[in-house]
């Protein structure tokens, strides 16, 4: 064998290792070697060479079951830091995490606009307050993860995003640049997806549906418990599937698309039809009077639960999911809309794909997709030590 080969086979046992105390801590040296396979020599060199790269901590006796009580090992989740982003129509949600998706601080930074120069430069300021947070660690920031409302490819760069109007952006270069680390751009929703997945109602799915409904709607897919991209990462673009034939016509160029009718947007829009739409409104606002049982609201809400079941029929036919998530600003409404949303989705969508289908609201709330994105950080950080072999 070369020693090349050698190095190789020892990189990809170290990440096995490493995988292994990462999802089983405390765990024992021996308990390694069961889970891994790998003998337990191996085992014991390079849990040393990670204790060293302090990723992995030792932390006392564990209970024996005769003999000597066995050293237990601990995953070091505070060796590094993740920054994790979602850019929403109205604000800039920012989070960092430790390695283990754990939120250390949070930044909200409302915009007043959304041209690029004005986003990307309160990004950046936004990225900066939060790295000036970090605490003192081994790794500091990993890396900067960022869910955007549109196509993004494999460079990071947004192609098209209809509701905040850019095109061809090169965010993911451009923060790079900026700040010397890893960064990872992708669709906001497939990040929700990655961190419900990860962190929320999706952990023990193997096939799952996100969808993020906010301004828009978007949709990270899950399929055998990976999460799917399409050809060219694309996929996910959901709130673009024509529901009405001759429909309004959306700023993608389309007409009559999901997220027209059955969006944050679309029910703010319709609310402000009504003779109280002439206030301030949002979707709190609508929350209130909902709450207080305003017949005007309930019924908007109705309306938007029946459109978002219609537009969910459609999906579970196609992808025949385990679990769908309803998340982003929309799952704040679940008391309201949840009723409509159940009872068009059983009257469309087939039986046969409904008798092992769940539908929930998120319980990360607007967190989902921020949670994904620096997960997405994280993965990217510990891939360096990991060799993937076909």
């Amino acid at each position: 064998m070369k020693t090349g080969d050698q190095f190789l086979v020892k990189q990809i046992n170290k990440s096995i290792v490493l995988e292994t105390v990462r999802h089983h801590s405390p765990i024992s040296r021996s308990q390694v070697s069961e889970i891994t396979g790998l003998n337990k020599g191996t085992v014991s060199s390079l849990v040393n060479e990670l204790i060293e790269s302090n990723l992995v901590l030792e932390i006392g006796e564990g209970k024996s079951s005769g003999g000597r009580k066995p050293l237990l090992l601990l995953f070091n989740h505070l060796a590094g830091y993740a920054i994790g982003v979602d850019i929403r129509m109205d604000c800039i949600s920012l989070v960092l995490t430790d390695l283990q998706g754990h939120i250390v601080e949070r930044i909200h930074l409302p915009l007043q606009k959304s041209n690029q120069e004005y986003v990307v430069g309160l990004l950046i300021e936004g990225i900066r307050q939060l790295m000036a947070r970090t605490p003192s660690s081994p790794y500091s920031v990993v890396g900067i993860g960022v869910g955007v409302p549109g196509i993004v490819d494999e460079e990071g760069t947004v192609l098209f995003a209809p509701n905040l109007q850019w095109r061809d952006v090169p965010l993911q270069r451009w923060l790079t640049d900026e700040f010397g680390i890893p960064v990872v751009v992708d669709n906001e929703a497939r990040a929700g997806a990655q961190g419900e997945k990860q962190f929320g109602a999706g952990q023990t799915s193997s096939n799952l549906i996100f969808l993020s409904v906010g301004h828009g709607i978007g949709t990270g897919i899950v399929l055998n418990r990976e999460l799917y991209k399409g050809e060219m990462g694309f996929s996910g673009e959901a709130g673009h599937i024509s529901i009405e034939s001759r429909g309004e016509a959306c700023s993608c160029g389309n007409w009559g698309c999901w997220e027209l009718y059955a969006s944050e947007k679309a029910l703010l829009r319709q609310a402000n039809k009504h003779e109280w739409g002439k206030k301030s409104l949002s979707l709190e606002t609508l929350h209130a009077l909902a709450s207080n049982q305003d017949p005007t609201a309930l019924a908007l809400f109705e309306q938007i639960g029946e459109y978002l079941g219609i537009g969910l029929a459609n999906m579970i036919n196609i992808f025949n999911p385990e679990l769908v998530v309803i998340g982003n600003r929309m799952a704040l409404a679940a008391p309201w809309i949840e009723d409509a949303v159940l009872r068009t989705v059983e009257k469309r969508a087939l039986p046969y794909h409904q008798k092992r289908m769940k539908i929930v609201f998120s319980h990360l709330g607007t967190d989902s997709t921020v949670l994904g994105a620096a997960s997405f950080a994280v993965s990217q950080f510990f891939t360096k030590t990991r060799v993937l072999v076909d």
